[in-house]
């Protein structure tokens, strides 16, 4: 493998460890995680977290090499209520997250509370068909950090022994991930002395090592070799048309009394650009709802 001075921030590395039927995904991410945090006035811990998954929606989407989104989501019932990051294609990703005051300093996982979870959600669109699939797959928050929680979620979900790390360090996350090929024999002992590589990754590797050099200081005897990379960057799907979409659903009396002053303004909670609506706007929405379905809306 050869070595390159180019650091690699918002970029995913797929790589495959040949001697050991591991394969592997490394992310860092820094401009789209930055724009991910400005979004709210996050307390540390709760960036934390919200920085972790969303290195591990990018790890995941590389992983599975998914065409539609994927989702993580934390949902728990004390202080730490929603942790949500999305990775969709091809390498966008957004994130936010809601928290109650008072918070215990530091917030652990298991402070999420007893029924908390963690819900990972696949949405593909396949072709020919109109609407879009989707699974979702749950376990409880039975762990000490996210990472544990991910391998849990893949030990139980894919069957398959997968290894993560997660990290934010400043203004920048990341994450590895390690598992075993499917479908290949698996080679018990190469699969603790990959681990046992990977324990010896310090932070400052993590985030400043090039992907070539830090993967080859790792696993070179056992064969690594990158597979690809893909570029990623903060990405919003929010539109004034689902905005509108949002408001009949609620109702026009509802929308009505969203309003204060002269208008209602929505703002966006993943990238904070505001739609604002007036009396005029709203009664528009409703008056096109109701034109019969025989008549073209204008």
């Amino acid at each position: 493998m050869s070595h390159s001075p180019v650091r690699h921030d918002d970029v995913l590395h797929r790589f495959l460890i040949e001697g050991a039927s591991v394969r592997g995904v490394l992310v860092r991410l820094s401009e789209s995680w930055r724009t991910i945090r400005s979004s709210a006035d996050y307390p540390p811990d709760v960036s934390d977290f919200l920085a972790q998954a969303s290195a591990a929606v990018a790890l995941f989407g590389g992983h599975t090499k998914v065409e539609g989104r994927l989702s993580l989501q934390l949902r728990g019932p004390e202080y730490l209520r929603t942790v949500f990051a999305e990775y969709r294609h091809p390498g966008l990703l957004r994130g936010l997250a809601h928290w109650r005051e008072p918070m215990p300093v530091p917030l652990a996982l298991r402070g999420m509370g007893s029924d908390a979870l963690l819900a990972m959600t696949v949405e593909t669109q396949p072709p020919g068909q109109s609407e879009p699939v989707r699974y979702q797959g749950l376990v409880d928050l039975d762990a000490d950090s996210l990472a544990k929680a991910c391998e849990n979620y893949f030990s139980r979900s894919e069957q398959l022994p997968t290894r993560l790390i997660l990290a934010r360090h400043e203004d920048r996350a990341a994450g590895i991930l390690l598992q075993i090929l499917p479908g290949q024999a698996h080679d018990a002992d190469a699969w603790v002395r990959v681990q046992a590589l990977l324990d010896t990754l310090s932070q400052d590797e993590l985030f400043d090592l090039p992907a070539e050099t830090l993967l080859y200081r790792l696993f070179h005897e056992d064969g690594v070799r990158l597979l690809a990379e893909q570029s990623l960057r903060f990405g919003c799907t929010c539109t004034r048309e689902r905005v509108e979409q949002v408001l009949r659903g609620i109702g026009e009396e509802e929308a009505l009394a969203a309003i204060e002053g002269d208008a209602a303004q929505v703002t966006c909670e993943f990238c904070g650009h505001g739609y604002r609506f007036d009396r005029v706007d709203i009664a528009g929405l409703f008056a096109r709802q109701s034109v019969p379905s025989n008549e073209t809306p204008q």
